[in-house]
């Protein structure tokens, strides 16, 4: 009973390892014990109850035939998957929040990270018309999204690379206003004395190094960690044999990008209507 981790219980992940740590408390259960009974290993089991290891649908199964706790863990893995976001996302997001360096890569939409809230509040409201989530879902989108943003207002603040299609700013979102004021929001961000922003333009082709969206994390104690996303997966990578890659491929994309210098003008003259 010392030294336990305190978890949150504002977070669904942490509530469920809560919520297994309690009823194997009251059974008298060691985590190895547990872990015999669910065929796995008491580190798989204080992986999920400390919040370090997200539970599957598989050990939550094994969790209450173990404890004869009927559905109640398999209700609660399903309550933590019917979100909008993507598998992956969340611990990406708990590991984006402390990273020392971001490198994005984004095709068809600004990323997150440097989006108005006007504009993220169109990208939202459009997939609730098309039904692909729920307002309550959406609301979720925007209310991580806004912490997300805040985390690079800590300090020190994270060195921010961001390498954008030119899709990203050719692509009307949320009308003019909306996405004048979202071009803006790029100019200032790449006028930070933390941030490199670069345009990758069209004329790039088979040039262009990736084909979906991508970021790469560089965490303080020097770690590296890759997401990346298709329309419906995403998936997280912290094994260097597959980060390895995604890196060399975005240092290609940033030499073969514009400037920065290049890609704010480029801005400019979309925003007055030039190009």
């Amino acid at each position: 009973m010392v030294n336990r981790k305190q978890l949150d219980p504002e977070d669904p992940e942490m509530v469920f390892g809560l919520q297994l740590r309690q009823a194997r408390d009251l059974r008298g259960w060691t985590q190895d014990e547990l872990a015999a009974r669910m065929g796995c290993s008491g580190t798989h089991v204080s992986a999920v109850e400390t919040g370090r290891r997200p539970p599957t649908a598989r050990f939550a199964r094994s969790a209450d035939r173990a404890l004869g706790t009927g559905d109640k863990f398999q209700l609660m893995v399903q309550a933590i998957n019917n979100t909008a976001l993507l598998e992956g996302f969340p611990e990406f997001v708990r590991l984006e929040i402390r990273a020392a360096e971001i490198r994005l890569f984004e095709l068809g939409i600004i990323p997150g990270l440097l989006q108005t809230e006007e504009y993220a509040a169109a990208i939202s409201n459009g997939a609730v018309r098309r039904g692909a989530i729920t307002e309550q879902q959406a609301e979720e989108r925007l209310s991580l999204l806004a912490e997300r943003q805040a985390s690079l207002t800590r300090q020190p603040p994270p060195m921010v690379y961001a390498v954008l299609d030119e899709s990203c700013i050719r692509q009307a979102v949320g009308g003019t206003a909306v996405m004048n004021a979202q071009l803006d929001k790029l100019v200032a961000f790449a006028e930070l004395p933390c941030t490199v922003l670069q345009i990758a333009p069209f004329e790039l082709g088979e040039r262009r190094t990736f084909d979906q969206p991508v970021t790469l994390l560089t965490l303080p104690d020097r770690t590296q960690a890759a997401y990346s996303e298709s329309a419906h997966q995403g998936r997280l990578e912290r094994d260097t044999h597959f980060v390895q890659p995604f890196m060399t491929a975005y240092h290609q994309m940033q030499a073969e990008a514009a400037s920065q210098a290049e890609s704010v003008t480029k801005i400019g003259k979309l925003r007055k209507g030039v190009l």
